[in-house]
């Protein structure tokens, strides 16, 4: 039996790759619109992390305002996983997190917030969008 995967996702970015960062500067994900999906995930993809002490928490909002005016926090009840488990710290070198989210708001975003770093971070990240109302999905993706 074959399953079709490709077709069924929508790919968005989310994190772009970029030159690595020493600071605590919050990685703050693009917003991603939920119209014609009634799922997504965000997938991290973690690089190297040259700090031996440096945590990286993860805030996931969303709400009806195009340019999330009106945030707020995502209740736990309206993600799949947690933001702690999203979350990593400086022995997630070469790692993936995900996050998902099922809730009913339109817009969402990510942020990702490194603490006590003061080495180089590689960080990048994709939206999944999932469950479409109009399948197959645009390859490449728009």
């Amino acid at each position: 039996m074959k399953f079709d995967m490709m077709n069924d996702i929508d790919v968005k970015r989310a994190i772009s790759p970029a030159a690595a960062t020493t600071d605590n500067t919050a990685y703050v994900s693009q917003i991603l619109d939920m119209q014609g999906a009634h799922a997504a995930m965000l997938v991290l993809m973690i690089g190297a992390l040259a700090d031996a002490d440096a945590t990286f928490s993860v805030l996931v909002e969303h709400g009806d305002a195009a340019n999330l005016s009106d945030a707020a926090a995502v209740p736990d009840t309206e993600l799949n996983g947690t933001e702690a488990l999203a979350g990593f710290t400086f022995a997630a070198d070469n790692q993936c997190r995900k996050i998902g989210y099922i809730g009913s708001k339109r817009y969402v975003r990510a942020t990702i917030t490194p603490a006590n770093n003061t080495g180089n971070v590689f960080l990048s990240g994709v939206w999944l969008r999932g469950h479409l109302e109009n399948a197959p999905a645009p390859n490449p993706p728009v």
